[in-house]
């Protein structure tokens, strides 16, 4: 009953029903035909009461694969049998192991764990058998074309992916993966699903072809989104994979650096401009004046005077004017007006001499 439940949650949206609580720590694995591969699941927390693993493919139903518990074997279902395939027994580790590969065990393989009545279900493990002679004999091939600009954070980019067949004209359904620097294997990041609407058939001398155009915009670029892009198509049973796209973000130019930058040497020239000037003036204020007419001094009426003797043979003067106020006279006495008069004096300085 409980396999029965797994089974219909699966049906109802695989990719959905996931959990931390079961890890499969290798979304992606690549095996040549004859192979022995080994799908890891780990159990984060917990003890399950028991784990089963499920195979999934392209446009069919999710199927048993295995049952088992932590300290007995495991029971297969289905077409499934002991002789190519093994469950791991353990309290925290649930490997499958497939020996003998094959493009049939081209799938997506899930690891679930019962515990506490409940279903927790990992991420999946996509297997990818390749370099079989049946699949290189088909005329079918992925192609991806190389992005020929530098991309800097910001840019906008659009993957392209191709693929060209013969043999089979169903639908396709596309997936994109990306691998970062660092990472082991990739992870999916985008899926078209079922379409078939990018696709063109033409006829030449020999059997008839259809070319299918899939892209994959990426606008704002950063540099999370650095890395190999590859594309895989499902078509005709099978999964073909792109040779894969590599993606650069460089560090560009910042702008805000350069223009603060520049506002920054503006300043400094200004303030060395500033001070410059400054001192000039300060200079300029204790040098004596020995021509023109700023030496001259001015009579009281405002006209100047004229240089005399002495002065004209290079001596300089200052003169100031001194201004008498009229008394108030005493009482009694007849007021008298009197003239205002200004004296001028000779201030000779050492210096000057």
């Amino acid at each position: 009953m409980i396999i029965l439940c797994v089974a219909v949650a699966l049906l109802n949206g695989v990719y959905a029903v996931q959990s931390d609580v079961v890890l499969q720590p290798i979304p992606l694995m690549t095996a040549r035909a004859g192979d022995r591969v080994i799908l890891e699941c780990f159990q984060t927390e917990g003890n399950a009461d028991f784990v089963s693993w499920f195979k999934k493919t392209v446009g069919q139903r999710p199927r048993i694969i295995a049952t088992s518990t932590p300290y007995a074997y495991a029971v297969f279902h289905n077409e499934f049998n002991a002789t190519r395939f093994a469950v791991t027994p353990g309290k925290r580790e649930h490997h499958l192991s497939i020996s003998g590969t094959s493009d049939a065990d081209s799938a997506t393989y899930y690891c679930a764990a019962v515990w506490n009545y409940e279903i927790f279900f990992g991420n999946g493990t996509y297997l990818m058998i390749k370099g079989s002679e049946q699949q290189k004999s088909n005329s079918r091939t992925v192609v991806q074309q190389p992005v020929s600009e530098p991309l800097q954070p910001g840019d906008s980019v659009t993957l392209q992916c191709t693929i060209h067949t013969e043999t089979c004209a169903g639908e396709h359904s596309v997936y994109w993966f990306r691998q970062s620097s660092g990472e082991s294997s990739p992870g999916i990041i985008y899926t078209h699903g079922n379409r078939g609407d990018h696709c063109e058939r033409s006829s030449g001398a020999g059997s008839p072809t259809q070319s299918c155009v899939y892209k994959l915009p990426k606008r704002n670029l950063s540099f999370s989104d650095a890395g190999t892009y590859y594309c895989a198509v499902a078509t005709c049973g099978e999964i073909l994979f792109g040779n894969g796209t590599r993606l650069d973000v460089q560090e560009g130019v910042n702008h805000i650096v350069f223009g603060l930058g520049g506002t920054l040497v503006l300043c400094v020239v200004g303030i060395i401009a500033l001070v410059c000037t400054r001192n000039r003036a300060k200079c300029c204020e204790h040098c004596p004046v020995l021509s023109g007419r700023a030496s001259q001094p001015l009579h009281h009426d405002g006209s100047r005077a004229e240089p005399t003797g002495a002065q004209s043979d290079g001596e300089v003067l200052n003169y100031a004017a001194l201004s008498f106020a009229d008394k108030k006279s005493r009482g009694g006495r007849k007021k008298q007006e009197l003239k205002q008069e200004s004296v001028y004096a000779d201030v000779r300085h050492p210096d000057w001499e």
